[in-house]
């Protein structure tokens, strides 16, 4: 009776110092995480995340470069119109002064029509900047949708093999502090996003 007490309890502690070494190693593979062997040394794996840095895709995507030619170039004919019409003007209401200083003007009748028309075309002339301003506020926000969308469209296509579970846009290092250059994958999205870019265009 004496014997069996005596294995029973060998048993146990048997099995009290396997179960320990179980539970012991299952703890350790979970603190360990992402890690594999290769060989004799361990690294870590790569996360399936990469980041873009925009203000470089917008440097270098062909079509982010012609819009934004496009859109200076509208402002730039805008001001030079406004510049132009403003001049014009400036010029009408110095005669206008001259001749008023002069008593030119055969009547108060006349002198009252030709400063209502000078104020007339000052108003048109507010009105034609406000409306060029807005054309150009308007194009802008639609470059920008299209430029979103055409890049949106295109990171679901460079990605349709899964091989990113994230793809994060960094603009000025505003959301990225610090990533190892292999999460960068602009230069990559860039060459693909032209190529595309250029064969659209044939």
């Amino acid at each position: 009776m004496k014997n069996l007490s005596l294995i029973l309890n060998g048993v146990l502690l048997v099995a009290v110092i396997v179960l320990f070494f179980l539970v012991l190693g299952r703890g350790t593979e979970k603190a360990a995480g992402p890690v594999t062997k290769t060989g004799k040394s361990t690294s870590m794996q790569s996360l399936p995340i990469a980041y873009v840095n925009i203000d470089s895709l917008l440097l270098n995507y062909t079509f982010a470069k012609n819009a934004n030619e496009a859109l200076i170039k509208k402002q730039e004919d805008s001001r030079l119109t406004i510049n132009s019409r403003a001049r014009q003007l400036q010029v009408e209401m110095n005669e206008f002064q001259r001749k008023l200083e002069n008593n030119a003007f055969l009547s108060r009748e006349r002198a009252e029509a030709a400063q209502s028309e000078i104020m007339k075309k000052q108003k048109d002339l507010q009105d034609m900047d406000g409306r060029l301003s807005q054309q150009l506020m308007e194009q802008q926000q639609k470059m920008s949708e299209q430029l979103r969308d055409t890049i949106n469209a295109f990171m679901k296509d460079f990605n349709k093999d899964g091989k990113y579970q994230m793809i994060i846009s960094n603009t000025a290092n505003d959301n990225i502090l610090y990533a190892g250059k292999a999460y960068d994958i602009t230069d990559e999205v860039v060459k693909q996003l032209n190529g595309r870019y250029s064969k659209a265009k044939k």
